[in-house]
């Protein structure tokens, strides 16, 4: 009952370390969690840029992937491999198999589509550069302070929605609705044509499968 002073002081030393170990794991949570400590390493700061889930490693990957597994395009442009389908059955079975075949060649076409569509029109340069800086500078402004809005802290995924919206006005006045339908309408048009009439890899032994009507 008399032992009140050491109580004390192994109080005083249970609240310092416990002290000490709050504030030291503090920094390591904070980095762990994509937060701004100090001096942060280049690669966390790159993670910022993209929502969660994506990186430019796995952007880089993704590209690199779909690149090497492009068929050859001599081959896929051969106009002595494009027949009419004697069937309705060989038709779906053209485009469902031509589809896993050229799956990578497709990908690059509708990205070109994109491309296309953006370069022949400046009001959407215009609207893309509008959407870039406001992005870049609302993530300037998060790494300085926590970014508020409405009382809530701007993450990731949602400074591109903040500059999403502030750039929809110019989106709106470049007609970006009526791009979209046209790169979706040129892509459907595109693919959906080669897949149909492009004989499937494997000749006439392949296309023999599919000759009685369904």
């Amino acid at each position: 009952m008399t032992s009140g002073v050491p109580k004390g002081e192994n109080c005083l030393v249970d609240m310092d370390s416990k002290a000490g170990d709050l504030f030291s794991a503090e920094p390591a949570d904070a980095a762990g969690s994509g937060g701004v400590v100090g001096n942060l390493p280049l690669k966390e700061l790159d993670g910022l840029w993209l929502p969660k889930g994506l990186s430019a490693s796995v952007a880089k990957e993704w590209f690199d992937r779909r690149r090497a597994s492009i068929r050859p395009w001599g081959g896929f442009v051969d106009h002595r491999k494009f027949t009419k389908p004697r069937n309705f059955g060989e038709l779906c079975q053209r485009v469902v198999r031509n589809f896993d075949t050229y799956n990578s060649n497709y990908t690059f076409i509708f990205l070109g589509l994109i491309l296309y569509c953006i370069i022949s029109s400046p009001m959407l340069l215009i609207a893309l550069a509008v959407f870039v800086g406001a992005f870049y500078i609302i993530h300037l402004k998060s790494l300085e302070s926590k970014l508020v809005v409405f009382g809530k802290e701007v993450t990731g995924p949602h400074q591109l929605g903040l500059a999403g919206a502030v750039s929809l006005p110019v989106f709106w006045l470049a007609g970006a609705g009526a791009a979209v339908f046209w790169v979706l309408g040129a892509t459907m048009f595109v693919i959906g044509s080669h897949a149909a009439f492009r004989e499937l890899e494997g000749g006439s032994e392949m296309e023999e499968l599919f000759m009685e009507p369904v």
